[in-house]
């Protein structure tokens, strides 16, 4: 059977790690990459570095992956659609819910495979995580909270933090819960300077009633990337950084000592770290849409779901204008 043939658009920081994978994919052959701004990571090796996304399919390109700024998205996805191209997008699929839209009906009505580069639902200790939740290993859930911060990357320059870090918790959190947001409420800070938001705080309800909560910045020293889900028999701690995932069991033994006991709600049980396959999150989600390609059993973050994200992100962002809760529906 013929390799599929691959087109790489956006050799930057991203695209680098996209070109690394596309070369060692099985059944791929990355064949055409472009960039207007050229190759300053050096990722191009044998291959002419195309100046944009036409040359690129006129290259004969059977899907592409678009790794270019974010406000370029929409440009790009529909000159792909229109000319036959499957295309794996980076996230967000789109700078708003226009273009996203635009992007979604574009595939959906011309047949092709479109699929949007959520990574972290590739995270080993999410994809583990989501697969207990699914066997029941928690019960009900209450809520899901996560904090993801770190120092400001200077390669974001189009969108703040809501769009481009956010979008990771918005995404992973509807996905890990199989529920739809219904209402977000949001602050936001600019501490950096820039014309966007470098901190936000996004308190959100799902439509089964589980509580979220994202606390998501650009100004922290460390680097922190964390998932808790809380349930009726523990919780879960997922660290995406390390790939770890950890449960805390409601404990089963009555804590007989009354001036404790008082000031708990369950008692401490059992913790367990999982060992679990640990493969680049990258390498699953290009493989799980090259099958996808090929008609396999996949699971790939649709450009359907991926507008869904972006509507929260502007309802968030929205909230933090107006000092509102948004309603989504």
């Amino acid at each position: 059977m013929a390799k599929l043939r691959a087109g790489l658009i956006g050799l930057g920081m991203m695209g680098r790690h996209h070109a690394r994978v596309l070369r060692s994919l099985d059944g791929v052959d990355l064949v055409a990459v472009a960039d207007p701004g050229g190759d300053p990571h050096g990722v191009a090796g044998a291959l002419p570095v195309l100046p944009d996304i036409h040359a690129l399919i006129d290259a004969g390109i059977d899907y592409a992956m678009v790794a270019v700024p974010t406000q370029f998205h929409t440009e790009a996805g529909l000159a792909l659609a229109g000319a036959g191209v499957h295309a794996l997008i980076e996230k967000p699929l789109a700078k708003d819910t226009e273009g996203a839209r635009a992007l979604a009906d574009a595939f959906e009505d011309a047949g092709l495979v479109g699929a949007v580069g959520h990574i972290e639902r590739y995270n080993p200790a999410l994809q583990s995580l989501r697969a207990r939740l699914e066997a029941g290993e928690l019960g009900d859930v209450y809520q899901i909270a996560t904090r993801r911060q770190g120092p400001f990357p200077a390669r974001i320059a189009d969108v703040g933090v809501v769009k481009d870090l956010g979008t990771h918790d918005i995404d992973l959190t509807a996905w890990v819960a199989q529920q739809a947001y219904t209402s977000v409420a949001a602050r936001t800070a600019f501490k950096s300077g820039r014309e966007h938001e470098d901190l936000v705080a996004i308190t959100g309800l799902l439509a089964d009633g589980t509580v979220t909560n994202h606390l998501v910045n650009w100004l922290s020293p460390m680097k922190e990337r964390l998932t808790v889900v809380t349930g009726d028999k523990g919780t879960f701690v997922a660290d995406t950084l390390l790939a770890d995932l950890t449960f805390h069991a409601n404990g089963n033994i009555p804590t007989r000592w009354a001036d404790v006991a008082q000031f708990r709600g369950v008692s401490e049980g059992d913790v367990i770290r999982y060992a679990i396959d640990k493969p680049e999150p990258l390498r699953t989600e290009h493989e799980a849409f090259r099958d996808a390609i090929l008609g396999k059993p996949a699971d790939i973050v649709t450009m359907r779901q991926g507008l869904a994200t972006v509507a929260v992100a502007e309802a968030a962002l929205e909230s933090a204008r107006t000092g509102r809760t948004v309603t989504l529906g």
